[in-house]
């Protein structure tokens, strides 16, 4: 736990969980407490970026993968039996 993180007990967090989660989306760690004792820390996630490039780097696609008979196939698959 740092020094710095801000501490709610059970009661709270259950109460204020929509601004918690707001507070740590901005950066800050917050720590949930039992009687006064801290049992769990919620921390930001590392978000990685995605460009709209590359995003689907390795993607690989047949040919004729929009073909009309591809798409006849698929949609057999789909219709009731």
């Amino acid at each position: 736990m740092t020094v710095d993180a801000l501490q709610f007990n059970m009661h709270e967090a259950k109460t204020q969980l929509s601004r918690i989660i707001e507070r740590v989306e901005h950066g800050e760690e917050i720590v949930i407490s039992r009687a006064g004792r801290p049992v769990a820390r919620i921390v930001p996630l590392e978000r990685t970026a995605r460009s709209g490039r590359g995003s689907l780097t390795g993607f690989w696609a047949a040919e004729d993968w929009d073909s009309a008979e591809t798409n006849a196939e698929i949609a057999r698959d789909f219709l009731p039996s």
